[in-house]
């Protein structure tokens, strides 16, 4: 009985050993395209913090721009009275 039960141990072990293989090696395809994805995202990343830097840097520039305009056209824009007169 007791040969047995070790020789029955022993072939579910055999037998178990490749299944645990094979999901080893799907864990590592998995994390392999894990990886890529990482690479990917950290690459889009770096892509949009350059956008934002660009898009701050010319909204900063719109600013200063409409600024200007803005006191420039205070200083040329006459006053008009809110009242009119009637003749």
């Amino acid at each position: 009985m007791q040969r047995n039960t070790v020789a029955c141990f022993v072939l579910a072990a055999a037998l178990g050993m490749p299944l645990l293989g094979c999901q080893d090696t799907k864990a590592r395809q998995e994390n392999v395209q894990l990886k890529e994805l990482i690479v990917g995202f950290q690459n889009t990343n770096s892509e949009l913090q350059a956008r934002i830097d660009s898009l701050t840097k010319e909204n900063a520039q719109l600013k200063d721009e409409n600024e200007r305009l803005k006191a420039s056209h205070s200083k040329t824009k006459p006053h008009k009275s809110k009242h009119r007169t009637t003749s």
